[in-house]
């Protein structure tokens, strides 16, 4: 029990709540790749994995941080976003050309 308990609290507040300070709260994409955002670290490129996932409710990052070797994922749910931004979204994963290159 004590076990579930500290694992809750490392992930509320990193995962859920997002109030930490490395959370990821922000995505963006340009010439130079995948990025996400942490007030920890900045905009910081990410490598898509093959294995993210775009479905009309959800979107499921896989993504890799250059240097190291496991593979995190985040998640973005449909109401999360404006309509048409998680649409753009989901089209651009599943039709960029350029997804699984490392960054730039």
């Amino acid at each position: 029990m004590l076990l579930c308990l500290a694992h809750a609290a490392w992930v509320l507040p990193r995962h859920i709540l997002l109030t930490h300070r490395s959370s990821v709260r922000g995505l963006r994409r340009d010439e130079d790749g995948w990025h996400l955002f942490s007030d920890e670290r900045g905009w910081h490129g990410v490598q898509l994995r093959p294995d993210s996932l775009a479905l009309p409710l959800v979107v499921v990052l896989r993504y890799r941080v250059p240097g190291e070797w496991r593979v995190r994922s985040l998640c973005v749910p449909r109401d999360s976003q404006g309509a048409d931004v998680h649409r753009r979204l989901r089209v651009r994963l599943k039709f960029s050309r350029r997804r699984w290159l490392a960054p730039g």
